[in-house]
């Protein structure tokens, strides 16, 4: 099965949005229309995230919900969804499958079904909340995919907003023909992603017709893989192409410096992620030799360009409505009322089996006005996003700024 970016982290509509507080929900607009009924006044959306919870779990989780909120705003001021008005509830899971499972089934008991449910990773959340949505028929659209939630046989309302690591490999095989690199080197994390990353990638080159000398695995809690990187370095590949997320970047760099390897760095989404990228000394590693040769996969709406009109717009809004501490790889919840809005308007309902079949129609996918990826290719068969090496660009470590890199 196609294994998915895990990563560990990790809606304004007409009036006030109020973010729930820890352990309880809140709403916006009024609470009394009924979730998932055509003749309901509303469109009502249920964010997961995890508002309490510390670090950078926090910081993806106050993303992905301001994301929501400005996918709502955007959407309302254009007529909502058929004509209903998103009202979004955001509910603080903490970051924790078991308090996510727990505060669903309350807002369950208490408010009914909403139309749609969104959550704010990781994915062990969405492993323990996939099934309680199933069993009650609602519409959901997932940040934090796990080995099936793409599966439209195991989850056939689930949709998953972020690509797949076979789609990441389509991009990094794109990059290593573009730079002219003959053969290369792995290396990978021991976490799920890190494993699946280092087989697809692997598989990817080597079918592009690119050499993979050497793939290595490390333990993600070891504090050094300099053994690791001798053995490739032994092998003498033209890049190295590096799954890292968290301390582990930070680990994998100095062991780099330790040996004195001069080679180009191609490193996955998960690095573009880790806040020591963009931060310098003493917090960081930005503008030092550590990542004179790095370059970071990242999607297009990630790396700031006042000439993409949407994601500007996207991003106004969000900052309008509360900071934006992570990087928008976090904001894929921004396009899930699009996709909605266009499913409804091909639909001409808004139950959830209606919207699911709609999200399968390339047609719907043309409409929507997504942002952080420019185009979702959702099919029967699977329900990721199926993007394509367009999606993705290579870029230098960089200042932040409202989510994005600023070169």
């Amino acid at each position: 099965m196609k294994g998915r970016l895990s990563l560990v982290a990790a809606v304004v509509a007409g009036t006030a949005l109020t973010l729930a507080g820890c352990g309880s929900s809140g709403s916006s607009g009024s609470s009394g229309s009924s979730g998932g009924e055509e003749g309901g006044s509303s469109y009502r959306v249920l964010v997961l995230g995890g508002v309490s919870a510390e670090g950078v779990l926090a910081d993806n989780a106050k993303t992905s919900i301001v994301a929501a909120k400005a996918g709502a705003e955007s959407v309302n001021k254009n007529g909502g969804v058929l004509g209903k008005k998103v009202e979004v509830t955001v509910v603080d899971d903490g970051g924790k499958p078991t308090v996510a499972v727990t505060k669903l089934r309350e807002a369950l008991a208490k408010d009914g079904k909403p139309d749609l449910v969104l959550n704010s990773g990781p994915s062990t959340v969405a492993a323990a909340t996939l099934p309680i949505l199933k069993q009650n028929n609602i519409l959901s659209m997932n940040i934090g995919p796990t080995e099936d939630s793409f599966n439209p046989s195991a989850f056939p309302l689930n949709f998953d907003l972020s690509p797949s690591a076979a789609d990441y490999a389509k991009g990094f095989v794109a990059h290593v023909k573009e730079k002219g690199y003959k053969t290369v080197g792995i290396i990978h994390g021991s976490s799920a992603f890190g494993v699946t990353f280092g087989k697809e990638i692997e598989k990817a080159l080597t079918g592009a017709g690119i050499s993979v000398v050497g793939t290595e695995e490390y333990d993600v809690a070891a504090l050094d893989m300099t053994p690791q990187l001798q053995s490739l370095q032994a092998k003498k590949p033209d890049a190295l192409m590096m799954n890292a997320y968290g301390s582990p970047v930070g680990y994998l760099l100095k062991s780099l410096q330790k040996l004195q390897w001069d080679v180009p760095v191609v490193a996955d989404i998960s690095v573009a992620t880790t806040g020591l990228i963009s931060s310098p000394p003493p917090n960081g590693v930005l503008g030092t030799d550590q990542v004179k040769n790095l370059v970071m996969e990242a999607y297009g709406s990630t790396v700031y360009d006042p000439a993409n009109t949407r994601v500007k717009e996207a991003v106004d809004t969000m900052a309008a409505i509360d900071a934006i501490p992570a990087t928008l790889v976090m904001a894929y919840n921004y396009d899930a009322l699009p996709l909605v809005a266009a499913a409804a308007q091909k639909a001409g309902a808004v139950d959830a089996k209606a919207l699911a079949q709609a999200l399968e129609d390339p047609a719907v996918h043309e409409k929507a006005v997504t942002a952080m990826l420019p185009r979702y290719n959702f099919t029967a068969q699977s329900h990721s996003p199926n993007v394509d090496e367009n999606a993705f660009v290579f870029i230098a470590p960089s200042t932040i700024k409202n989510g994005q890199y600023q070169k």
